[in-house]
């Protein structure tokens, strides 16, 4: 299957389902801790995932050609573990819409022109990345399942040898 046809929201929502199978269970623990080796806390690292995904499906949807929109997502701070990830799952989800919607040569800005593929390919990454630092900040051992890995690294860099790919995807 040619990687066009895996970057699709069908990749994304993989990655989202991920993300909750493997925070979901730690929802009880002290999420004010770093992430791994960021200096975000797990909570804010949750939180910059929404973020991105939200940012990702508007610039798709709105098709700007020089820059971000000027929008930011913000939770409250209050919100819990569990409601965060309900956050960063409705986030993902919007992208995912985006994907399955917009016509094939929609293009977007990201730094430079950007395709639905190459968005999605970044919303997989955030997802999957960032799911491997919050699980490192609760100590616990996670690499991401094959597939949604492949999709994104696939769509990210198809003609990297496999020496360089990297080590966190399973499988």
């Amino acid at each position: 299957m040619p990687t066009e046809e895996r970057l699709t929201g069908r990749g994304v929502r993989d990655a989202i389902d991920e993300l909750t199978r493997t925070l979901g269970p730690y929802t009880d623990r002290n999420w004010t801790g770093p992430a791994g080796d960021l200096d975000w806390s797990c909570w804010t690292t949750a939180a910059h995932i929404a973020h991105d995904l939200l940012g990702y499906a508007t610039q798709l949807t709105g098709r700007p050609d020089t820059a971000y929109l000027p929008l930011d997502l913000r939770v409250r701070p209050d919100a819990t573990p569990a409601q965060v990830l309900v956050v960063v799952a409705a986030c993902g989800g919007l992208l995912a819409a985006a994907l399955d919607t917009v016509p094939a040569h929609t293009r977007a800005w990201h730094w430079g022109p950007c395709d639905p593929p190459g968005f999605a390919a970044m919303g997989i990454a955030e997802t999957l990345l960032h799911t491997y630092d919050i699980t490192g900040g609760f100590g616990v051992a996670w690499r991401p399942r094959r597939r949604p890995a492949r999709r994104c690294w696939d769509g990210c860099s198809p003609t990297h040898p496999p020496v360089i790919r990297p080590t966190c995807c399973s499988g």
